[in-house]
């Protein structure tokens, strides 16, 4: 017998006892032991490799995929188109993007606390030594001078451009209740339209302080001077202004 024959006659073999249509029964006293998988055989086995025994269309009406196709399924809902605008745009208008941050409460840093002495970094009255009264829920820091020891009024300020001292003025007097982030906020006025005359003029604008303003510094500056005044020098000290000379480094400092 030549190889090729015996190869083909060791293939219909292997072939036979693969096709599980040609596999003779189980007996029925063989159990399936448990944990063991039935090997897998295809419902087309392939008479060459390459060439099935069944065609597609007795694979599909054997798998049963024409009753799954068959089967009335509710027609989804389509959306009715937009209507066309007769006129658009040359340009695409740029959309903001939705803003999902919330605002978190701002922390303090432990070295603040209220009574603090700080200097200023930053602003208007930068090198003032001034006194932290409260910290706002927003993060900012009340502080004053006092007016009447330094010219500082009550204003907010960023705990980021101040430096903290080891210095305490007592201020379990003052009521800093009131002062709140709405009790600085600004009111906001309807600019009106300007001629051309009016553009080109330069206005001074003279910002005004306001009764009750005035009214509420007087009150916290009453409150603080005696405590000013129980500390020798406490008040000069305030009123002098914070500079660093030459060859003086602020991170070598003890504040």
């Amino acid at each position: 017998v030549s190889t090729q024959s015996t190869w083909g006659v060791e293939r219909g073999r292997n072939k036979a006892t693969l096709n599980p249509d040609t596999m003779p029964p189980r007996p029925a006293n063989q159990t399936k032991p448990k944990g063991v998988k039935k090997p897998h055989a295809p419902r087309n086995h392939q008479l060459i490799p390459g060439v099935g025994a069944l065609s597609r269309s007795a694979v599909y009406s054997k798998t049963g995929r024409w009753a799954l196709k068959n089967k009335t399924t509710t027609p989804k809902q389509t959306k009715a188109a937009a209507p066309v605008a007769a006129w658009y745009a040359a340009e695409d208008a740029p959309k903001p993007f939705a803003n999902r941050r919330t605002a978190k409460p701002g922390k303090v840093r432990a070295s603040i606390t209220p009574g603090t002495v700080l200097i200023l970094l930053a602003g208007p009255y930068r090198g003032k030594r001034v006194v932290c009264l409260k910290a706002l829920p927003s993060g900012l820091l009340v502080i004053t001078g006092p007016h009447k020891v330094n010219g500082v009024p009550l204003r907010r300020v960023n705990q980021a451009y101040v430096i903290a001292t080891s210095t305490k003025v007592d201020v379990s007097k003052v009521d800093a209740t009131k002062f709140t982030d709405e009790y600085f906020r600004k009111a906001e006025q309807a600019k009106p339209k300007k001629t051309e005359d009016q553009f080109f003029a330069q206005e001074e604008k003279k910002h005004v302080v306001s009764a009750d303003r005035k009214a509420d510094q007087a009150a916290v500056d009453a409150a603080l001077l005696p405590a000013l005044k129980s500390t020798p020098l406490l008040a000069k000290y305030l009123n002098s202004r914070f500079s660093l000379k030459q060859g003086q480094y602020p991170h070598q400092l003890v504040f």
